[in-house]
């Protein structure tokens, strides 16, 4: 075969950075602080600190494929961690601090990070986890000397600022296999102990390349792109990599989530793109509805992590004149597989039809194919109707989880997601199930099996089933179904109390059912089938 006479320029994270500063450098890069103020810098700037921080973690151990953890929200700091560590070489791992204690552990000595660098916020998380943590032997607390705390329990806790302002900025960043290990992101989105996804360089790159797309995000550098996703779940659905890549200005929003705050960075920082799940959504749509507000700059948002309900979309659409891209992904996935852009077919449809197309999940990103099969693995039929197990693969899809090698996750080259869809004949993918064991609430993976199990360790407990049912604001939400021992007198506030000290806040059930019996199948199985049919138009406690 005759190859090409192309040069071979490895695909690198560190370029994305330098790509934005030499040609974008002046474009800001705006961030809600946690110390309460708005910094603003630019992507020059970035390059410069991300650089000089190279040199810090090389000054603190940190080597090659080490990986270095954080607990941060988005902001200026944990970008320049994002291209600082991977750039050099060392992985990224973004711990989710919305998971318990005792998973954070879990992950991190699983990972074996070797250096932590958090936020404020989560100092008293750190506090409590920091001596269980193993491998972990530098602690970095980011922010300036001024808010350093006067008193904490962590021995020999480092400032950021203090960490970065000494070094020079002379890194050359280093040119290594582009299949090499950039971040890694861990999912409890299945039943057992959480798994990590292993990003590369390439695939990042790959994913950024496609996300930028006209029909994907559809970003550029004349728009100010605010990704509420946070930077710890899945990378921020790729967009702190693909703002940089086209010098798109960016807006992070720090802790502050809330409907007014986000309305107001809007407004001040004129966002014309955001990302975030339906839930944060809902907050701001409330907030512009109660005060009459309308929204002068922003034009499109992306909205996955969880099915959009119609009544967010007709708002978006067509109260607000917001064009709303509905995607799917998941963390296997970097994590965007689909995005919902109509096609030029549509401009002939009534607005309820297309909106009818807009609530589906879309159509897959280029590089991406998906697709649905019976029982038997056999390819169903592009037509909307026969639904089957999904599957997907693609240069930014994973094959295996991390440490965990030949396990056998794919299925003749397909990464089954779990996920029950349909795909009808223009490609738009429709999700109509999940696996019966996953609870989605507000874009957060639930466990049934892990919820069952805690409930079945109450003493009062004979059996427990646990289904999520639609909720007004969560999309959906723990049900937990109980029945009691003989003589038993349990109440529905002990034992969700029971369950407070065991799992984060969002997993513990929302409501609890008493009931004689528990449907089962002939081989001695839960039918969890029943139960949702049983509970789906169950009413939620007020408040």
């Amino acid at each position: 075969m005759l190859n090409g006479l192309m040069m071979q320029t490895p695909l690198m994270i560190s370029t994305l950075i330098e790509h934005a500063a030499r040609h974008h450098g002046d474009t800001e890069i705006v961030s809600q602080r946690v110390e309460g103020d708005l910094h603003r810098s630019n992507y020059r700037e970035l390059a410069c600190r991300a650089r000089k921080l190279a040199g810090a973690l090389r000054d603190l151990g940190v080597r090659e494929s080490d990986r270095v953890a954080t607990l941060a929200w988005n902001g200026y700091r944990h970008m320049e961690l994002y291209y600082a560590v991977s750039g050099s070489g060392a992985v990224l791992h973004t711990l989710n601090p919305r998971l318990h204690p005792d998973q954070i552990v879990w992950i991190a000595n699983h990972a074996e990070d070797q250096a932590l660098f958090f936020d404020a916020t989560f100092l008293p998380l750190v506090e409590t986890v920091a001596a269980r943590l193993k491998t972990v032997r530098s602690w970095v607390l980011m922010t300036d000397r001024g808010h350093m705390p006067a008193k904490t329990s962590i021995a020999n806790l480092l400032c950021y600022e203090e960490l970065v302002a000494p070094q020079a900025d002379a890194c050359e960043w280093p040119m290594f296999d582009e299949n090499a290990a950039a971040t890694l992101c861990y999912t409890s989105g299945t039943t057992g102990d959480p798994k990590g996804v292993l990003y590369s360089h390439r695939s990042t790159l790959l994913h950024s390349y496609a996300v930028s797309l006209p029909d994907a995000a559809c970003l550029s550098a004349h728009d100010v792109a605010l990704p509420v996703v946070p930077m710890f779940h899945a990378n921020a659905w790729g967009i702190v990599y693909a703002a940089p890549l086209v010098g798109a200005k960016l807006v992070l929003p720090g802790p502050r989530l809330d409907g007014q705050s986000l309305y107001e960075l809007f407004e001040r920082e004129q966002v014309t793109h955001a990302s975030g799940v339906p839930t944060v959504w809902q907050g701001l749509l409330a907030h512009v509805r109660a005060h009459g507000l309308r929204f002068s700059s922003l034009r499109r948002t992306l909205i996955g992590g969880a099915a959009i309900p119609s009544s967010m979309l007709r708002a978006f659409e067509v109260d607000y004149g917001v064009d709303v891209s509905h995607g799917w992904g998941m963390t296997e996935m970097s994590p965007v597989g689909t995005m919902g852009a109509l096609k030029r077919k549509h401009a002939a449809d009534s607005p309820e039809q297309r909106l009818a197309v807009k609530a589906k999940q879309g159509r897959v990103l280029p590089g991406v194919d998906l697709k649905v099969v019976d029982g038997d693995g056999r390819e169903l039929p592009w037509d909307g109707k026969s639904a089957g197990e999904l599957y997907a693969r693609g240069p930014w899809v994973a094959r295996d989880y991390f440490k965990n090698q030949r396990s056998g996750v794919l299925r003749d080259g397909w990464f089954p997601t779990g996920d029950v869809a349909t795909i009808d004949a223009d490609g738009y993918m429709l999700i109509t199930d999940r696996s019966k064991d996953l609870i989605k609430s507000g874009g957060e993976w639930s466990s049934s099996i892990e919820i069952e199990d805690i409930a079945m360790s109450h003493p009062a407990v004979a059996m427990a089933a646990c289904i999520g049912v639609r909720h007004p604001k969560w999309d959906e939400r723990p049900l937990l179904v109980v029945v009691q021992k003989p003589d038993a007198r349990l109440t529905r506030a002990e034992i969700l109390a029971y369950f407070a000290p065991k799992v984060a806040k969002w997993q513990v059930p929302e409501d609890v059912v008493f009931v004689d019996a528990i449907p089962l199948g002939p081989t001695g199985k839960m039918l969890k089938s029943k139960l949702r049919q049983q509970f789906r138009d169950y009413r939620w406690p007020a408040g």
